[in-house]
């Protein structure tokens, strides 16, 4: 008769897994800039460089009309160059992208505050009320609650395996890392974006200024008198305009990536705990 061997650590660390993983495309990471730059673009041309926004249109259009005369701050901004689209086409890239991650991470978030969703789970544990604590985490609907979900059929399973309990600790603790290695690049995703716009929107500012400048100073070089100087005056100032698009844009990157950052830590923080304290439960009560 061939002798049972009982199942080590390494089998229990491959037991199969309730734990799936989720398949979902990324097509707005570069649909939306595409659509956000030539957005930029046409709102630029049509509707800051409208001719009823300027005393001298250029009539015969184009691609870059030669408007002169803005009647206002906010026609003058058209003169600032084809660096304005860019920049107006990164701003709005950013406002999506705010949008996109405002709403991933508020459902990561889930329903109620992590804390009290853990300790109620940790009641239902103490208790040894396995699938009360699993109707908790439905109810939280979040990143934490699928975690924890997965940790607790995987809990609720090791109950009456036959491996040792540090074996049945070691595959909890596997299902809830892979749980975990899940959610955890969806929480992630697309915060390069702002990160690489709050980077670049300044430097693209300052480009378009220089570009700016530069033409001001020429169109100096070939004329002179009190007009040139004036005209000077008037380009430097469209100019800047490139300057106050690209440190806007930056300022609000920044701003927001930081307040994700947060959210995103505070529901790894709840992930990490959850994990801990399926663990520690399983091996103090089930000995």
């Amino acid at each position: 008769m061939a002798e049972l061997t009982k199942p080590t650590a390494a089998t229990a660390a491959k037991s199969s897994t309730s734990v799936q993983p989720k398949r979902k495309g990324n097509t707005i990471s570069w649909v939306a800039p595409l659509v956000c730059i030539i957005s930029g673009y046409l709102i630029w041309r049509f509707i800051i460089g409208a001719d009823g926004n300027f005393l001298k249109p250029d009539a015969t259009g184009g691609f870059w009309p030669k408007h002169e005369g803005p009647k206002s701050g906010f026609a003058r901004m058209y003169q600032g160059g084809i660096i304005v689209p860019i920049l107006i086409g990164a701003f709005l890239t950013v406002l999506t992208f705010v949008i996109e991650r405002f709403l991933t991470i508020g459902k990561a978030t889930g329903n109620g505050n992590i804390a009290e969703f853990i300790r109620k789970v940790q009641y239902h544990l103490a208790n040894k009320n396995v699938d009360a604590a699993i109707a908790e985490c439905d109810k939280q609907k979040g990143s934490v609650g699928n975690v924890m979900k997965a940790g607790l059929r995987k809990y609720k399973e090791m109950i009456t395996a036959e491996l040792d309990t540090e074996q049945k600790v070691l595959a909890i603790q596997k299902e809830v890392e892979e749980a975990t290695s899940l959610e955890l690049p969806m929480l992630e995703k697309n915060l390069v974006f702002l990160s690489t716009i709050a980077s670049v929107a300044t430097l693209m500012g300052l480009l378009g200024t220089v570009i700016g400048m530069i033409t001001s100073f020429a169109a100096l070089g070939d004329s002179g008198g009190g007009e040139a100087a004036q005209r000077l005056s008037q380009g430097i100032s469209e100019a800047l305009y490139n300057t106050a698009l690209g440190i806007g844009t930056s300022a609000v990157s920044i701003i927001m990536y930081n307040i994700f950052t947060t959210k995103i830590d505070g529901i790894t923080y709840g992930i990490d705990e959850s994990g801990f304290t399926l663990t520690q439960s399983f091996a103090s009560l089930y000995k």
